[in-house]
C-alpha cells in the first residue's frame, strides 16, 4: 500500500489506522503499508512510523514524485493507493481486493463522481473534474467517469508496462490513460468519498489548467521503447463496468500480496 503524503500530520494517524490490518492477515493477505514523505514540515513522517507505517522520504516535490518514489519501495504483487487526508474509505479494502482477483483485473481504479458524493466535494472541484474526465474519454478512447480519481489497485507488473512521466497532480490521470493505451485488463468501480480533512491543498484552476495541458501532451506523445517492451503479452481491452455504490462495492486503496 502506497500513500503520498505532505503535511498531513493532522490526518495521517486516523488514515492509518482505518486499515483493516487483521481482516486482510485473515483473507490472506501480507500488508506493507508504505507512507511517502513529500519533504513535510509537521512531522507526518514521524507519526506515521509511529503507527506501523514503512515511510519513504522523497525530496522532490509532487505528487506524481511521491508515487515513483513509493512505487520504487514497494515489495509486493499486488499496489493500492489512497490519498493521506481522509477521503477514501480503506477500511473497505478487503472486498475491493475481492473484485481485483474474481475478475482478473490488472489495473483497478475507482470513480468518486456519483450522486452519492456530491456533498464531499467542492463544486468547483466537482466541475474540474467532469471536465478532464470527458477529455480524458475523448483522447484516449475510454468509458472511464473519473479520470482524477487517487485510488487505484494494480499488479505489480503493470506499473513496468507505463510510460508515466508527470511530476505533479497529473500523474493520476496519466497513469489510468496509460493503463488504457498499454490494453492491461483496467476495471472502474464506485466507491464512497468522503470528506477531507484538514487544509485542502488543490487548486481548482491552477491544477485544472495544468492538468488539461498534460493530457493534450500524453495523447500526443510517443511512447518509451522500454516501456512498449515491458508490457508482457497481448491484452484485454478496457471493460470499465458501473454498479450502485454500496457497502459492499465501496472499496477503497491499497496492499501487497505474497
Amino acid at each position: 500500500m502506497v500513500i503520498p503524503a505532505y503535511n498531513e500530520a493532522e490526518n495521517i494517524p486516523a488514515v492509518l489506522e482505518s486499515i483493516p490490518l487483521g481482516e486482510l492477515a485473515e483473507a490472506g493477505w501480507t500488508t506493507e503499508v508504505i507512507v511517502v514523505d513529500n519533504a513535510s514540515t509537521d512531522g507526518t513522517g514521524d507519526l506515521a512510523r509511529q503507527h506501523g507505517a514503512k515511510v519513504v522520504f522523497q525530496p522532490e516535490p509532487g505528487y506524481g514524485n511521491a508515487y515513483k518514489a513509493g512505487f520504487q519501495a514497494a515489495s509486493g504483487e499486488v499496489i493500492a493507493t489512497g490519498d493521506a487526508d481522509r477521503t477514501y474509505p480503506f477500511d473497505m479494502l478487503p472486498q475491493l481486493l475481492d473484485v481485483l482477483v474474481e475478475q482478473d483485473v490488472e489495473f483497478m481504479t475507482t470513480d468518486r463522481l456519483h450522486p452519492a458524493n456530491r456533498e464531499s466535494m467542492k463544486d468547483s472541484h466537482f466541475l474540474a473534474n467532469h471536465v478532464l474526465s470527458l477529455v480524458s474519454r475523448v483522447l484516449f478512447r475510454h468509458q472511464l467517469k473519473d479520470s482524477q480519481s487517487g485510488m487505484w489497485i494494480f499488479r505489480s507488473h503493470v506499473w513496468s508496462g507505463l510510460d508515466v512521466r508527470s511530476p505533479g497532480m497529473a500523474f493520476s490521470q496519466e497513469i489510468k490513460n496509460a493503463a488504457v493505451r498499454a490494453k492491461y485488463r483496467v476495471l472502474e468501480v464506485p466507491i464512497e468519498y468522503r470528506p477531507r480533512g484538514g487544509e485542502v491543498k488543490l487548486k481548482a484552476l491552477a491544477d485544472g489548467l495544468g492538468n488539461l495541458g498534460s493530457l493534450l501532451e500524453h495523447r500526443l506523445r510517443r511512447p518509451e521503447p522500454e516501456a512498449v517492451a515491458a508490457v508482457p503479452g497481448p491484452r484485454a481491452a478496457v471493460i470499465p463496468t458501473q454498479t450502485t455504490p454500496g457497502k459492499s462495492e465501496c472499496v477503497l486503496t491499497a496492499t501487497t500480496e505474497s
